[in-house]
């Protein structure tokens, strides 16, 4: 499949906008070439299916996600300032484009095993990223010793997805990101910081 064309990424940004306004299962290639500007056809050079439309969408926009969070945690000096910026940025990523926390906090919960199977894989990248920020806080002596960085882990993402999820919910009735202060101290405390 080809890939890094203009048109795939035209494919990936109408796929976000259909699949968000219309659900998984009621999007059809054909209204996501339409959305594209580009023939039915078309998409089948670039992706396989509509399963690989989507999966290939949330690579895409993790990957850009996960470049953009090791972009701005570069500069921070302590392990509980990377999570902030960590927190602050996906909040910032998701109530700046709808359409893809739509997407990435419904849909793909919708989608079949094998599609959350890939998604998993996927999100190993972004999950990574959360693991180096705790490692760093235990070396660093700013989280407890010993901290269960899986359960961290599991803990820190679970608890900004849901927090993106119930905003996702609430139809985006208030400022997602302005969480972020109050999401971070919650979770800080439970790593043993301050």
């Amino acid at each position: 499949m080809k890939r890094n064309k203009p048109k795939y990424k035209q494919i990936i940004d109408a796929a976000v906008v259909v699949i968000a306004e219309n659900g998984y299962h009621q999007s059809q290639v054909s209204k996501i070439a339409r959305k594209a500007g580009v023939a039915d056809g078309t998409i089948y050079l670039y992706f396989k299916n509509k399963e690989d439309i989507l999966i290939s969408l949330f690579r895409e926009k993790m990957g850009m996600f996960i470049e953009k969070v090791n972009e701005v945690i570069a500069g921070k000096q302590t392990a509980a300032e990377k999570l902030l910026v960590m927190i602050e940025n996906h909040f910032k990523i998701m109530s700046e484009d709808r359409h893809l926390a739509i997407v990435t906090q419904l849909e793909l919960r919708q989608s079949n095993k094998d599609i959350r199977l890939k998604i998993n894989e996927v999100l190993k990248g972004y999950l990574n990223v959360v693991d180096r920020i705790l490692k760093e806080g235990i070396e660093n002596n700013e989280f407890r010793q010993d901290l269960d960085i899986r359960l961290a882990r599991q803990m820190i993402f679970g608890t900004i997805d849901e927090t993106v999820t119930t905003w996702v919910m609430n139809d985006q009735k208030y400022d997602l990101t302005a969480l972020a202060p109050a999401v971070h101290k919650l979770i800080i405390s439970g790593c043993g910081g301050s």
